[in-house]
Formats: structure tokens, sequence, C-alpha cells
């Protein structure tokens, strides 16, 4: 067990980047004004178990399905850039049939624990010891799970000006998370091939 307080830091500070709870703060009250609540502890819980379970499992899943992680993080990478397309342009690519209630998906997956994450959590696996990475998985979703409970709260904080400023800066961001994911895997990938 090498707990380093470093490796803590940067770690949560990477996912949360790419998680970007308080960018989604939009999408957040978007769905919770389609669908009326949202299950902050359920979403919480279930993006938790599955970022863990992904740090373990992650990489033979991909392998067993003959996936290197390099392809998954360029497919992750795309994902982030069109998510953040929509942030920026304030369109709408991803047409979801309207959830019933906002806690699995798309909270919990895609929005909190998604291709993103997924990808992060396997990049940061190569460099950093396990625990570390399960304390920053940890240390945000606990932050995911304030900013749902008071996703409301925010909202008239910042008004809707303010939250729209707040979705494109993290928009360009997570942007240029994307092209970073991109451009460090697509190497990998050409090397490969």
């Amino acid at each position: 067990m090498n707990f380093s307080f470093k490796e803590i830091v940067t770690a949560t500070m990477v996912l949360f980047a790419v998680i970007d709870i308080v960018g989604s703060i939009p999408i957040i009250i978007d769905l919770r004004n389609k669908v009326g609540h949202i299950q902050s502890e359920k979403a919480s819980i279930v993006s938790a178990v599955i970022m863990i379970a992904f740090l373990f499992i992650g990489e033979s899943l991909l392998t067993l399905i003959g996936i290197d992680v390099n392809s998954f993080a360029v497919a992750g990478s795309f994902v982030l850039f069109f998510l953040a397309l929509e942030m920026i342009l304030g369109v709408r690519l991803y047409k979801d049939d309207a959830p019933e209630t906002a806690s699995v998906v798309p909270l919990a997956f895609p929005l909190i624990a998604g291709a993103g994450s997924m990808t992060t959590i396997l990049s940061l696996k190569a460099e950093f010891d396990t625990i570390n990475i399960i304390i920053a998985i940890v240390l945000n979703v606990i932050f995911v799970y304030g900013v749902l409970k008071s996703s409301r709260k925010l909202e008239k904080m910042f008004g809707k000006g303010g939250l729209a400023v707040i979705r494109k800066v993290f928009g360009i961001v997570l942007m240029a998370i994307a092209i970073k994911l991109f451009a460090s895997n697509i190497q990998g990938l050409l090397h490969h091939g």
C-alpha cells in the first residue's frame, strides 16, 4: 500500500476535470426538469462502483474483447470531444429518449463514469498506485454527490447566464483533454498497427 498524497491530489484533479460535474450542472438541471427528480445517492454509488470495478477489471475486460487500451482511449476521446462540442456550441448531439428517473443512465453512466473516466482510470493505473486512484475516485464521487444534491441551489446562484459561461469554459477544457487523450493514444495505436 503506497499512499501518496501527491498521487491522490493529481489523480483527483485529473478525474475531476474529466468527470466535469460542475460543467455538467446544466445537463443535471436539464435532466431534473425533464424527470422531476434525481436520485443523487443511487447515481453516486453506481458511478463509484462502475469506476472502481473498471479500475480492477478494465484492462482484462478490454483484452477479453480484443481491444487494447489505446483503442479504448481513442474511442473515449471522440466521446469527450463531441460532449465538449455540445457544451461549447450549445447543440444537442445525443438525442436520448427522456429517461424515467435520471440516476443510472445517463447520470452514473455515461455522465459521471463514462468513457472519459474509464479511459482516465486506465491511464492513471499505468502511473499511480491503485489505492491512491481509489481514494481519488471516492473523493470525486463525494463531490459529485454534493453537486447533484445542491444542483437547484447552484442553478439559482449562477443563474442561466453564469451556467452557460461555466459550461463553455469547461467545454473547452474537456475538448483539450479529449485532444490530449487522442494525441497520446493515437501514437500507441499507430505503433501497434
